[in-house]
């Protein structure tokens, strides 16, 4: 296997960057990037730590983080399994990036930035949803916000209907569970999730 091991080598089977790749890079948000952001129910939270690196999903209703200010976003970090590997390595590390999808947009948008976790009484009652709140909130100064080519989802068909793979042809939880964990019970965590998760949702 033949493997590349220096950035000259790489640049010099890659080329230059074009001009708009560079363009669409700014340090604040624009109005345009403002409203991409705001259409996206659903981000991929990249976090940095002592043990590695961790891409976390995260989603909600309607706009998945806050816009504070051009160069502020507010995440609220709603139930979940508790395992807060991006949180973990926040606090150690406050080097994040985000990848926001829109539904039906080939576009995706992506920001840079530094990131605390936040467990101010306010800012938490801020996010309140069905009479709960989030336990903290993640606050996000962005570095560098930029949309990302859309060859990426054209390439996968990602929003074609067409494509979309029946969730009964794959493994459920329960399975993976137990391909993990040997004696794990999946009969009775894939009977119970669904209910679970229900009640559980904020």
């Amino acid at each position: 296997m033949t493997v590349i091991t220096t950035v000259d080598e790489l640049k010099a089977i890659y080329g230059d960057s074009s001009e708009a790749s560079i363009a669409k890079v700014t340090r604040v948000l624009t109005s345009e990037y403002r409203q991409m952001i705001e259409a996206s129910p659903f981000v991929a939270l990249a976090t940095v730590g002592p043990e590695g690196i961790d891409c976390s999903p995260r989603g909600d209703l309607g706009g998945v983080v806050r816009i504070e200010d051009e160069r502020t976003l507010a995440l609220p970090d709603w139930r979940g399994n508790n395992r807060i590997d991006s949180l973990i390595n926040i606090v150690r590390d406050p080097r994040v990036a985000l990848m926001f999808l829109v539904p039906g947009s080939t576009m995706t948008m992506r920001i840079n930035g530094r990131a605390v976790v936040s467990v101010e009484p306010g800012l938490l009652q801020s996010f309140e949803m069905d009479g709960k709140h989030p336990r903290s909130v993640t606050v996000i100064a962005i570095d560098e916000v930029y949309f990302q080519c859309a060859r990426a989802l054209m390439r996968s068909e990602l929003w074609n209907p067409a494509r979309f793979v029946d969730p009964k042809t794959l493994p459920t939880p329960g399975t993976l569970l137990k391909a993990a964990k040997a004696d794990f019970d999946k009969e009775t965590y894939d009977r119970d999730w669904a209910d679970r998760a229900a009640k559980t949702m904020w």
